[in-house]
């Protein structure tokens, strides 16, 4: 007998059903003393396969479920035959990626996955390769789903569960529970867009608990990395020991990450396999060319992107939705105002106007700065000053100063003290804004308050923050570290006395002050110097606001 036919017997009974079912890929030779007599048809066999009647798992559990005597071959040897006509893909992971190696035509069915650079052809190594690590399970599901058998030997899994099944132990807020279901019913993943202060962090920790699975999460400041742990840590009741933070001088791995953008860009390709859920806060700045790289090049397949404004004004918003799955729910201070979860507000233009001695100097300097312009928009003179371009970068130079003037105005450091001395007897807690460095520094030391900025050292930082929080210092100057990452929920009063007429800014500033509280209204200033570019900023903050919250704003003049 040919040793490459394999004949066999089953030495029981066999259900009429699973008689058709042998039929699909044996021959009935008859029956004797022995049982039942088949031999492999090949032919039969890989056609059932090939039309999908029966997968090779069908074949195998049917022949273990009842006991069989082989004549000729044995199940390995149906193990192999059945393997050489499946169509079978092996991912194999190497330096450069993870490699497809078909047994058969595969280029016809992976088409459009060619089409859209989501796998492409190294023709030197003469394999396919899926082009970035996020498409990886994505690839692998495709296949599935198309009839092919996937071999995944690259050790990398789908759901790298924790050592133990952490609970939930706060509540959600009902628009809290609707985002976490949106994001669940997108297949965990997908951007979840609410206001400052409403408590985004708390969802992503509830879809924490909920997966259990190993998590990087991804902040863009320090403070957010700390203030991430303490909210994991007070939400959950996971071991402090689980959680470990990722940044400088100090990289420990552990079952839940907290990293900065800085060091994930630094060194995702070493941690990208090691985790299942990836979490990005403050999203909006994914898209940047070196940020995008962190979600390209992770593995995960669970994604929660968390942002009060993922739009941005370069447009570049919409590569959010390929890297994270897009925006699965949002709502606008509006909405959530309707139902009480932010405090009331008002927007209060204060404006002031330069002495003669500065509108002398501001006329000066505008001047100068026309006559470098030749008549060029800032964008072009940004970019010509980056090629190189002497008048460009001195009209640069000249812009700087500018601001720079208009920002340190006596009656604008003025109008910050009257307001400063005014709210404090009203019992407020102010956060101050400004662009720039030196500027915090001159009205901290003006007001005789604290400042924060980015050079200060993490321990200074961290001191004056807990010390605004306590209460124990009223006031408190940011430069635009403060415009994400710092959780101040009681400050009442912000004061902007520099800024841009970026909406996703104002947003941001104001929503610091926003967290509701019995009794509380939430003022919000802008000091700007008439007749200046700071009008033209002022409008373009109030058109935004006038867009989206049209009903809910109070706007008013003071002093």
């Amino acid at each position: 007998m040919n040793k490459n036919v394999i004949v066999f017997y089953v030495k029981e009974w066999i259900d009429e059903e699973d008689f058709e079912t042998f039929l699909k890929f044996a021959k009935y030779l008859g029956k004797d003393n022995r049982g039942s007599k088949f031999v492999i048809d090949v032919n039969k066999l890989s056609q059932s396969l090939r039309d999908k009647k029966l997968s090779s798992a069908d074949v195998i559990d049917l022949m273990m479920g009842y006991e069989i005597e082989f004549v000729n071959g044995s199940l390995e040897d149906v193990k192999k035959l059945i393997a050489s006509y499946t169509p079978t893909v092996v991912f194999e992971r190497g330096l450069d990626g993870v490699y497809l190696r078909p047994n058969f035509y595969i280029s016809d069915l992976i088409k459009d996955l060619r089409e859209k650079h989501i796998v492409d052809y190294d023709r030197e190594k003469k394999v396919f390769r899926i082009t970035k690590p996020m498409y990886f399970f994505d690839v692998l599901e495709t296949l599935k789903r198309r009839g092919v058998e996937v071999e995944n030997r690259t050790g990398i899994e789908k759901e790298l569960k924790l050592p133990i099944r952490i609970s939930f132990k706060g509540s959600l807020r009902d628009y809290q529970k609707e985002a976490l279901d949106a994001w669940r019913s997108n297949g965990f993943k997908g951007i979840i867009a609410l206001p400052t202060g409403t408590g985004k962090t708390v969802i992503a920790v509830a879809a924490i608990a909920e997966l259990s699975v190993r998590t990087l999460v991804v902040t863009y400041t320090k403070e957010q990395m700390f203030q991430w742990g303490e909210k994991i840590v007070e939400f959950t009741d996971i071991p402090k020991s689980f959680i470990g933070f990722f940044y400088g001088d100090e990289k420990r791995i552990a079952p839940v990450t907290i990293i900065t953008y800085q060091s994930a860009y630094r060194y995702i390709d070493s941690l990208s396999h090691q985790f299942s859920f990836l979490i990005v806060d403050e999203v909006h700045h994914l898209p940047a060319e070196k940020f995008r790289f962190i979600a390209e090049n992770t593995y995960a397949a669970m994604r929660m992107g968390l942002s009060a404004t993922v739009v941005r004004e370069d447009g570049k918003h919409v590569d959010l939705f390929p890297l994270m799955g897009g925006v699965v729910y949002a709502k606008t201070l509006q909405e959530l105002a309707d139902r009480g979860y932010i405090a009331p507000f008002k927007v209060i233009t204060v404006r002031v106007s330069l002495t003669e001695e500065e509108k002398k100097k501001y006329k000066e300097l505008m001047d100068r700065y026309r006559k470098l312009a030749l008549g060029r928009e800032f964008q072009q003179i940004l970019a010509d000053a980056k090629k190189g371009d002497a008048s460009a970068m001195e009209a640069l130079k000249i812009r700087s100063e500018i601001r720079m003037l208009i920002a340190n105005a006596k009656q604008k450091i003025d109008a910050i003290k009257k307001i400063v001395e005014d709210e404090l007897e009203k019992g407020s807690k102010i956060l101050i804004f400004t662009q720039y460095i030196e500027h915090a520094k001159k009205i901290a030391e003006s007001i005789g308050a604290q400042y924060v900025i980015g050079e200060l050292d993490e321990g200074t930082r961290k001191r004056r923050l807990e010390q605004f929080k306590s209460g124990l210092v009223k006031v408190l100057v940011l430069t635009t570290v403060g415009d994400e990452g710092i959780d101040i929920p009681d400050a009442n009063v912000g004061i902007i006395a520099t800024g841009t007429g970026s909406r996703r800014q104002f947003i941001q500033r104001l929503g610091r002050i926003l967290r509701p509280l019995p009794g509380k209204e939430a003022r919000l200033y802008e000091v700007i110097v008439k007749n200046t570019f700071e009008e033209a900023e002022s409008r373009k903050r109030r058109e935004a606001l006038k867009m989206l919250f049209e009903d809910l704003i109070a706007i008013g003049e003071a002093y």
